[in-house]
């Protein structure tokens, strides 16, 4: 066997994921246990394809409503306004807050769509057992995750609109159905990114490697 298809698991070498302890176990049993924590070690995270799956198709789905339904409803004595997250950015815009409306729809819109996108992508080019670009697809994934870490901007981004429409006088404002959608996604993306296992990735080039 080429050495280069060597990698920890082959060697018999297990990985903690909760304190992250590497360690070979002198006689490995069906069942093989951190001997730091006591967690339960595998060589791979167990239904990591479609754990991560589930959870991104829940999002996708509530991606939909998130965006269609009324985002934030806000009303004075003498207007009375429902807004989703577009419309509430292009009133934004034409009401000379910029800054504001880039922020909202980078953070409320294209960040989720870009995770969604970017999650599929890796899950599909690892159950074809593509060889292409791992360092970039891992990259990738490094970089989801750490969106991930920051994924609440998205809620902090609405409190700052509903802060902004009481700054400009209104006497009501109330969320509107699409916030708890748009939790929704928030939470699920961020579980998807969690279940997704980066080391498939790199598994058909060890496995290419222990062929040559």
């Amino acid at each position: 066997m080429n050495r280069k298809g060597l990698n920890a698991a082959r060697l018999g070498y297990y990985s903690c994921h909760v304190c992250n302890l590497v360690s070979r176990p002198k006689s490995p049993s069906a069942q093989v246990s951190c001997p730091r924590c006591g967690t339960e070690l595998h060589f791979r995270s167990p239904a990591s394809i479609t754990r991560c799956w589930a959870f991104l198709i829940a999002a996708y789905i509530l991606y939909v409503p998130a965006n269609v339904l009324v985002m934030m409803e806000t009303g004075s004595l003498i207007s009375y306004r429902k807004d989703t997250i577009m419309s509430g950015v292009i009133h934004l815009w034409n009401n000379d807050n910029q800054l504001i409306a880039v922020i909202v729809f980078v953070a409320s819109i294209t960040i989720p769509i870009l995770k969604l996108v970017s999650l599929t992508f890796l899950l599909v080019s690892v159950q074809l057992r593509s060889k292409w670009r791992p360092r970039q697809r891992t990259a990738l994934y490094r970089v989801v995750e750490g969106v991930g870490r920051w994924s609440m901007l998205d809620i902090y981004v609405v409190t700052l609109l509903a802060a902004l429409v009481q700054l400009g006088n209104y006497a009501v404002v109330k969320a509107g159905p699409a916030a708890i959608a748009f939790g929704a996604v928030v939470v699920l993306t961020m579980f998807a990114s969690m279940q997704f296992d980066p080391r498939l990735i790199w598994d058909p080039i060890h496995d290419e490697e222990s062929h040559d």
